[in-house]
């Protein structure tokens, strides 16, 4: 078995009285990538935002090799070597591409940035190439001094997903990373990411589209109702009677 560096314990989740999450337990092996799936409403981004600190789990623990995550702020998370892109892609729409991959790296380096003060960064030439070399891996390279609000969909998401490489991340949680995007553009999505799974990194997937799932995955877990219902390799979760009824509606 490979090393498990991902460990979710008993998470519960609650919103008023409404119950988000219970009694999750997810455990994550090295250098895979894990899919979850699930109906809209099951608890995903939920689960995603317990792991990256933006909410605190009323039961349970989130561990990332050996690091409690739990009770952690979400900078702290990051320096640790956790990332997440976002469904809606988080960037700085009226900065250049460069400069946004350029950010995440000089706050993680000198901590609080300023936006007021990005033109220091035109001085960080070790940074900047490094930067460079990303949007050339991500495919933006040629767009590097264009200004980042005028993407489209699918370059938004690529440049979010570039922000977070330069943080060089052990873990990277990704919230429907094609959502919203056509089919070349899906396709240019994950050929990325398989790129990205070659570096071993550890990765998981939030994901509605089922050629991406089944395209990217090593394994698979259902959430629905807050609740992991299955597991298991792809075609296993694909054949599982309770996937079908909960969400996959018998589709093959």
């Amino acid at each position: 078995m490979e090393k498990l560096v991902l460990h979710l314990d008993n998470i519960q989740k609650n919103f008023g009285g409404l119950s988000a999450l219970k009694d999750v337990n997810l455990q994550v092996e090295e250098g895979t990538t894990h899919a979850i799936i699930g109906p809209n409403g099951a608890g995903k981004s939920t689960l995603l935002n317990v792991c990256v600190g933006r909410l605190k789990p009323d039961m349970g623990k989130v561990t990332f090799d050996g690091h409690e995550l739990t009770g952690r702020k979400p900078h702290e998370i990051a320096q640790i070597g956790v990332a997440r892109v976002f469904q809606t892609p988080e960037i700085f729409p009226e900065l250049s591409l460069l400069e946004n991959v350029m950010i995440p790296a000089f706050s993680k380096r000198d901590g609080a940035f300023r936006l007021n003060g990005y033109q220091q960064l035109s001085a960080q030439g070790e940074l900047r190439a490094e930067a460079e070399h990303i949007l050339e891996d991500v495919g933006l390279q040629e767009l590097m001094h264009h200004i980042a609000g005028s993407l489209s969909r699918g370059d938004k998401r690529r440049l979010e997903l570039a922000m977070c490489l330069i943080l060089r991340p052990r873990l990277l949680l990704l919230d429907e990373p094609t959502a919203g995007m056509s089919r070349h553009d899906t396709n240019r999505t994950i050929d990325l990411l398989k790129q990205i799974k070659s570096r071993g990194m550890t990765k998981i997937i939030i994901e509605h589209d089922m050629h991406v799932v089944f395209s990217l995955a090593d394994r698979v877990s259902v959430l629905a109702r807050g609740q992991i219902i299955a597991g298991g390799t792809p075609e296993e979760v694909r054949e599982d009677p309770k996937v079908k009824e909960a969400y996959l509606g018998g589709a093959h």
